[in-house]
């Protein structure tokens, strides 16, 4: 749908979309016999956990890809695999940052954990939906990445695994942490 020229109809019609697709993506994940929790994001913990963690390094403020954002650092359900809101409960935020960014006002860089080549949001996850949301492909971001005590690139129960990362964002079929 093309945009109405109007910043707030835009971001609110960018909001339902989302919700929209998260909801039929749910429906047909479910009807095809899939899990109710198999399409949360994935957790920074559940990722790092099993490779053992040695520490961390902070790279400073870099542009990433969106398609390699693929979890959480923390239990967030606000949102699923892709970024799409779960709910209508992240609503106001989610379009008064949408509208800001669409009137061009600065929006905060996001922050994120790097393991590998993937990255998982500590904070910025509307902005996270957002991006996505509006088709964008990079995301300014502050990076720290965590170093491990095995390296990344095994499977792990989210079906990540090595690889090139040519995946669309949070799709662990096709993502890869990079080995």
């Amino acid at each position: 749908m093309p945009d109405t020229g109007f910043p707030r109809a835009d971001a609110e019609n960018d909001f339902l979309r989302a919700r929209r697709r998260q909801f039929l993506a749910m429906l047909a994940h479910r009807l095809h016999g899939g899990r109710a929790d198999s399409n949360r994001l994935v957790s920074l913990d559940d990722v790092v956990g099993p490779l053992g963690w040695r520490g961390q390094r902070r790279l400073g403020l870099q542009t990433i890809r969106l398609d390699t954002i693929v979890g959480t650092a923390d239990s967030q359900r606000d949102f699923d695999r892709c970024f799409r809101p779960t709910s209508t409960r992240v609503r106001p935020r989610w379009e008064r940052l949408a509208l800001a960014q669409r009137r061009g006002e600065a929006i905060p860089p996001i922050e994120v954990y790097r393991v590998g080549q993937l990255h998982f949001v500590a904070d910025g996850h509307h902005r996270v939906s957002i991006a996505a949301a509006t088709r964008q492909r990079l995301i300014d971001a502050y990076v720290t990445e965590v170093l491990t005590v095995m390296p990344p690139g095994l499977t792990n129960k989210h079906g990540l695994w090595s690889g090139s990362s040519g995946g669309r964002l949070g799709n662990p079929a096709r993502t890869a942490i990079p080995g």
